[in-house]
């Protein structure tokens, strides 16, 4: 057999056995890679770096679909995705060895080059060294497709039939024996852990926060409603939501960490390390984050005590004016360690506001998820336009000379958070017991507040709900209405009003460019007596 003829004899049996072995030779390069990025940096495998720059490619609506259809469980899909796509592709590829084997050969390393060329053009990466774990990965990859396809015709030449018997059994031993090998290197090494990460995990476990020079009041006694069905008024860390592009958290090293501030209107520039940081001034604040994929009643809203330091301070420092006292810069570009741009209003940041650097989350170091070791907050912007995570530098710009990630797929660039309200119990769909029936959820206006609640059944006039203590206005608000429930299909609506007065609009708009808005319906049908 030379390397570009086809074999002899090719039976069905053998050509199962190529797409086996293309597929093996799919799943051993992959597990060599990631094991190479283990070393290397974990964003750097292929799948993620793929991934990434598929995320980058993808229109805003069909982002949205996936949040919609997927929620927080986008990332996995995408890239359950992807595996099944190369899954294919790797069966393909066998096939092809089959008849060209050095062809098909090569067809795993021109993957291995697509990979590290999207690894090293991702905008976190700054070495060529992203490139070596699909480099490395392709090459052992095309090496076992090769040696397999050889060894499944090393003694075709005979014409019994033990011959092919005994090749078919060589390349099952060693199609085996590789499997065995890439998994077991694979498991050892996420046992191991990354040298990276563990670093990552360290520092932050070492992490003391200080305290609060300005610590948050007590959140009311009565803030909380003891109402069934309603969620917490503090969100756990746990139960955060999170919606961001980054298919690998970024696990940042607290002690190598620095943020950059320079740009328009900067007198000169600053580069601050954590320990920094948190010598100055920090503050302590409860604030509602809110995302703006979140869709009318939707669950992307959560409440977190945050400790930081006051951004506004660090920019008045380095000779930082906003716009309206004759600063030149009205946008902040805040950039994540992982390549991610945020654009956010100066005026807004240096109103009065709490914007935050934030480095603590509800009395312990930012989890990584959200952000570790600095991210920003900023109360009543959507979080596209202010809730920058793993933050490493920002940057004083305009709006008219820089367009963040999100504007040029669609979105608004400034997007101040809209009034909106929900329905937590009973939910769409239930079948209460006729009677007394408490209706119940969460209102939110940030840096405005509410100052009302309303709920109507069916098409009745509207009845102002209970509101819960207000903890301040940068904070949603519970509220709750007891109402006596009778048989029947009920629509439940509810609307709020903020504290400027301004209440929410009926009319459902999408989430795209700059919010949802609309009043929140469930349906439910009370059970008769």
């Amino acid at each position: 057999m030379t390397l570009s003829d086809p074999p002899r004899e090719a039976t069905r049996t053998d050509r199962l056995l190529a797409a086996v072995g293309g597929l093996l030779a799919g799943y051993v390069s992959l597990a060599v890679a990631d094991l190479a990025a283990f070393w290397v940096r974990p964003e750097a495998g292929p799948v993620p770096a793929v991934g990434g720059a598929v995320v980058d490619g993808t229109p805003a609506a069909v982002k949205e679909w996936a949040i919609r259809t997927f929620g927080e469980s986008d990332k996995a899909v995408l890239q359950l995705g992807i595996l099944v796509l190369l899954a294919l592709l790797a069966v393909g590829i066998g096939l092809l060895a089959l008849r060209h084997r050095l062809l098909g050969s090569a067809a795993v390393g021109a993957f291995g080059l697509l990979g590290a060329l999207a690894a090293v053009t991702r905008p976190d990466s700054d070495s060529a060294l992203d490139a070596v774990p699909s480099l490395v990965g392709a090459v052992v990859g095309a090496v076992l497709l090769y040696g397999l396809i050889g060894l499944l015709f090393a003694r075709r030449s005979r014409t019994d039939a033990g011959g092919a018997r005994a090749d078919r059994r060589n390349f099952l031993v060693a199609a085996a024996s590789a499997g065995l090998a890439a998994t077991g290197a694979a498991a050892v090494a996420r046992a191991v852990g990354s040298p990276v990460e563990e670093n990552a995990v360290a520092s932050r476990a070492a992490l003391r926060l200080p305290r609060p020079a300005s610590p948050a009041p007590p959140v009311p006694a009565g803030a909380q409603l003891r109402v069934p069905g309603i969620g917490p008024f503090v969100t756990p860390n746990r139960d955060f939501y999170r919606v961001d592009t980054a298919l690998v958290v970024p696990r940042v090293d607290a002690g190598r960490w620095r943020l950059r501030l320079h740009g328009s209107g900067v007198r000169e520039e600053l580069t601050l390390t954590l320990r920094d940081l948190m010598a100055r001034r920090t503050v302590e604040r409860d604030i509602t984050l809110a995302c703006v994929s979140n869709e009318v009643g939707g669950p992307y809203v959560g409440n977190a005590r945050w400790l930081g330091v006051p951004l506004a301070d660090l920019l008045r420092e380095t000779g930082v004016r906003p716009p309206s006292e004759g600063g030149p810069a009205d946008q902040l570009v805040a950039r994540s360690v992982d390549g991610m741009t945020i654009g956010t209003p100066v005026e807004q940041v240096m109103d009065g506001r709490d914007a935050l650097l934030a480095f603590g989350m509800n009395g312990e170091p930012l989890p990584f998820t959200h952000g570790f070791p600095v991210r920003m907050v900023v109360p009543g912007l959507y979080g596209y336009v202010s809730a920058c995570k793993w933050i490493t530098s920002i940057e004083l710009t305009t709006f008219a000379a820089y367009d963040a990630y999100w504007v040029p797929r669609g979105w608004a660039a400034q997007a101040p958070v809209k009034t909106q309200s929900r329905i937590d119990t009973p939910r769409s769909f239930a079948r209460p017991p006729a009677g007394t029936v408490m209706i119940a959820g969460v209102a939110w206006a940030q840096h405005r507040g509410i100052r009302r609640v309303e709920v109507r059944v069916d098409d009745g006039p509207w009845r102002r709900a209970e509101l819960a203590a207000e903890d301040s206005s940068d904070t949603w608000r519970q509220w709750v209405y007891p109402w006596t429930a009778t048989p029947g299909r009920h629509t439940l609506t509810v609307r709020a009003t903020d504290g400027t007065g301004a209440t929410q609009p009926e009319e459902r708009t999408g989430t795209m460019p700059d919010g949802a808005q609309g009043w929140h319906s469930v349906v439910v049908t009370v059970d008769g007596e």
